[in-house]
C-alpha cells in the first residue's frame, strides 16, 4: 500500500509538471515578447493554442492510445513535456516555441486520462475518489506554486531558468513512473467502437454540459482575477500577487475538502457545488469594493473554486465507467472548452458592462450547470453497461453507482 501511495503521488507530480508547463507561460509572456522580439498579442497565442489543441484533440488521441500499455503512455507524455520545456529554454525563435506548444498539448489529455484512471485502479474501490483527488492536487499545487515560481525564476534568473525548472519537474516525474509504476497493460477487450458507444447516452451529454458550464463559471471570473482586484478592490500589483498566492494555497485545502465530501455523498456534493458558486459570486460582487471583506472573499472563493476540478470530473466519470480513459479525455477536452467559453464571455462583460459585474456571468453559468445536474439526476442511473464495458468495470473494481 505504501508503494501504491508513492505511485499516486508520482502521478500528481507529473500533473504538477504538466500544469506548470501549460500555465507557467502566462506569467512570463512579457519576457517572451521581449526576448523573442514579438508583439505581446502574438506571444499570447502560446497560451491560446495550447487550450485549443487540448479541446480539439483530447478524445481522439486518448482513444488512439487506449491500446498502448499505460506505463508507456505516461513515460512518453512526460518525456514530450520535458523535451518541450528544454526547447523553450534553448530557442530564440517564436515559430519553434509555438510548434512545441502544440506537440505537448496533444499529449496533455492522454496523460491526464491515463493518470486519473490508473490512480483509481491501483487502490481499493472505497479509496478511488481520494486517489483521484490526490492526482488533482497536482493541478492546484501547480496553480499555487508552479506558476508563481516560474514567474519568479524568469524575473530573477532569466527565462531559460524558468523553463529548465519545468523540464526538471517533468523529468523527475518520468523517472518516478519508470521506477514505481507497475506493469499495467491496456484493456485489449475494449474496442474503439465500444468506447465510442458511451457518446449515445443522453445522460452523458448532460454531464458534459455540466462540465462545460462549471468551468465557464469558474474561469469567466477567475480569468480576470487581477483585473477585478485592481479595478474594483483597488489593490496594488504586489497585493494582487499576494492574493493570487493565497487563492492558490486555499485551493489545495479546498481540493481535499471536496474530495472527502464526494466520498461521503457524491450526488449531493455535485448538486451543491453550483449553488455554492452562486453564493461565492454574490459575496464577491457585494464586498468587491472593500479591501478587508474582499480578502476574506478571496479565501472563500479559492476554497470553492478548487472543487470544480474534482466535482465535475467525478460527475462525468459516472457515465463513462465502462470506458474510463475515454471519459476522462472528454472531461479534459470539454473543461478546456468551458475555460475558452468562460474567458470569452468574461471579456465581453468587462468591455460592455464593466469589471464589477463579472460575477454575474459566473453566477449565470453556475445556474446552467445546476440545471444540467438536476436534469441528469432525473434520468436515473441508466442501463448497466454491456460487455465489454461490464468486464472493464468489474476489472477496475468500480461498478456503476446508482444515481439519486
Amino acid at each position: 500500500m505504501r508503494k501504491t501511495g508513492l505511485v499516486v503521488l508520482t502521478l500528481a507530480l507529473g500533473v504538477f509538471g504538466i500544469i506548470t508547463t501549460e500555465m507557467g507561460v502566462v506569467g512570463v509572456l512579457p519576457r517572451i515578447s521581449e526576448e523573442l522580439g514579438i508583439a505581446p498579442a502574438t506571444a499570447g497565442w502560446l497560451v491560446g493554442v495550447f487550450a485549443l489543441v487540448v479541446a480539439a484533440t483530447g478524445p481522439f488521441t486518448t482513444l488512439l492510445a487506449s491500446r498502448v500499455p499505460r506505463k508507456t503512455v505516461l513515460v512518453t507524455a512526460l518525456g514530450v513535456f520535458a523535451v518541450s520545456n528544454a526547447v523553450y529554454a534553448l530557442t530564440d525563435r517564436f515559430e519553434v516555441m509555438f510548434a512545441f506548444r502544440i506537440v505537448p498539448a496533444v499529449f496533455h489529455p492522454v496523460f491526464f486520462s491515463v493518470a486519473l484512471t490508473a490512480a483509481t485502479r491501483l487502490v481499493p474501490a472505497q479509496k478511488a475518489t481520494r486517489a483521484a483527488t490526490t492526482v488533482f492536487a497536482g493541478v492546484t499545487v501547480g496553480f499555487a506554486f508552479g506558476v508563481p515560481l516560474t514567474s519568479y525564476l524568469a524575473e530573477h534568473l532569466g527565462l531559460a531558468a524558468a523553463f529548465w525548472f519545468g523540464a526538471g519537474v517533468n523529468l523527475l516525474a518520468l523517472l518516478g513512473v519508470l521506477a514505481l509504476f507497475p506493469s499495467m497493460p491496456s484493456d485489449q477487450r475494449l474496442s474503439y467502437g465500444a468506447q465510442l458507444t458511451i457518446l449515445r447516452r443522453p445522460r452523458l451529454w448532460l454531464a458534459v454540459l455540466a462540465v462545460v458550464s462549471v468551468f465557464a463559471a469558474m474561469f469567466s471570473v477567475y480569468g480576470y482575477f487581477a483585473e477585478y482586484l485592481e479595478q474594483v478592490t483597488r489593490l496594488s500589483g504586489s497585493q494582487v500577487g499576494a492574493a493570487l498566492m493565497a487563492f492558490g494555497i486555499v485551493m489545495v485545502a479546498g481540493n481535499l475538502l471536496f474530495g472527502r465530501m464526494l466520498e461521503r455523498d457524491p450526488v449531493r456534493t455535485v448538486t451543491a457545488f453550483p449553488v455554492l458558486y452562486v453564493i461565492v459570486y454574490a459575496a464577491v460582487y457585494a464586498v468587491g469594493p472593500w479591501t478587508v471583506p474582499m480578502a476574506l472573499g478571496v479565501l472563500f472563493w479559492g476554497a470553492v473554486h478548487s472543487g470544480g476540478l474534482v466535482v465535475s470530473q467525478h460527475w462525468l466519470a459516472r457515465d463513462a465507467q465502462d470506458a474510463p480513459e475515454f471519459g476522462n479525455s472528454l472531461f479534459i477536452s470539454f473543461s478546456n472548452l468551458g475555460i475558452t467559453l468562460g474567458s470569452a464571455v468574461g471579456g465581453l462583460v468587462v468591455s460592455s458592462l464593466g469589471t464589477h459585474r463579472l460575477p454575474w456571468a459566473g453566477a449565470a453559468f453556475a445556474l446552467v450547470a445546476l440545471a444540467a445536474v438536476l436534469l441528469r439526476r432525473r434520468l436515473g442511473p441508466g442501463t448497466p453497461p454491456r460487455r465489454p464495458g461490464a468486464a472493464t468495470a468489474a476489472a477496475t473494481g468500480h461498478p456503476e453507482p446508482a444515481a439519486r
